[in-house]
């Protein structure tokens, strides 16, 4: 699991903090096991600390994996709570299905099997915290709608947004390959730090975490989100 932070303080903190027991710890090992990209123990740490302080009742998350975020997620929702997660990937939707029934968490958790592209725009939300951790290139195309579905006061959280480092390199110096998904995360970081319906900050917690608090209405400009700062 990629990180920028320094690899010994990675290992002492995985070492130090408990595992999540029974089936969710069962489903994270597997994911490890077989380099399946979930969220690294830092992160899922981090997520369960502000969802155990935000208890939210409605949850939406971009990029579902193979569930193993949504059942952690699940563990500190609100009574009568629920999370819609999307994914159109069937290398990871195949796994999913069959966790969230090993997690007894098909009443809690709603798989939607598309491209969040065609899914976001017809969700009517509002949903108290939106968890972001889909194609890294889609994060500054999905930012308009995550701020029509957040109501003030809701949370979102982006992961893998320092690009184990690279994100502070010129794009020139990066592959060329993976250049335009760079430009596409700089826009991004720009903007959910610049909005000013926003309060962000950016950690340095596994491969990199955005926290933000949707404290202002969002009012749409023409233009707003063109791909077009180069930063």
């Amino acid at each position: 699991m990629k990180s920028v932070t320094d690899q010994a303080i990675c290992d002492y903190i995985r070492l130090i903090q408990p595992g999540w027991g029974g089936v969710l710890e069962e489903i994270q090992q597997e994911a490890e096991e077989k380099q399946v990209p979930i969220i690294p123990h830092e992160v899922a740490r981090f997520l369960s600390v502000v969802m155990a302080i935000k208890r939210p009742k409605e949850v939406l998350e971009i990029g579902t994996a193979v569930a193993f975020s949504a059942g952690l997620m699940s563990r500190y929702l609100a009574p009568g709570g629920h999370i819609t997660t999307i994914d159109r990937y069937e290398v990871m939707l195949k796994d999913a299905r069959q966790n969230i029934l090993r997690l007894g968490l098909s009443d809690t958790i709603q798989l939607i099997e598309d491209d969040a592209a065609n899914v976001l725009p017809k969700l009517t939300g509002p949903y108290d915290l939106v968890f972001l951790d889909a194609a890294k290139g889609q994060y500054a195309q999905f930012l308009p709608e995550i701020l029509r579905l957040l109501p003030i006061g809701g949370i979102l959280i982006a992961d893998d947004v320092l690009q184990n480092g690279d994100i502070v390199r010129s794009r020139f110096a990066v592959p060329r390959r993976q250049r335009t998904i760079h430009k596409r995360m700089r826009n991004f970081l720009w903007d959910i730090s610049h909005l000013s319906c926003l309060t962000s900050s950016i950690l340095p917690v596994g491969d990199g975490v955005v926290f933000c608090v949707k404290t202002g209405e969002y009012e749409p400009k023409k233009g707003e989100f063109d791909d077009d700062w180069e930063g």
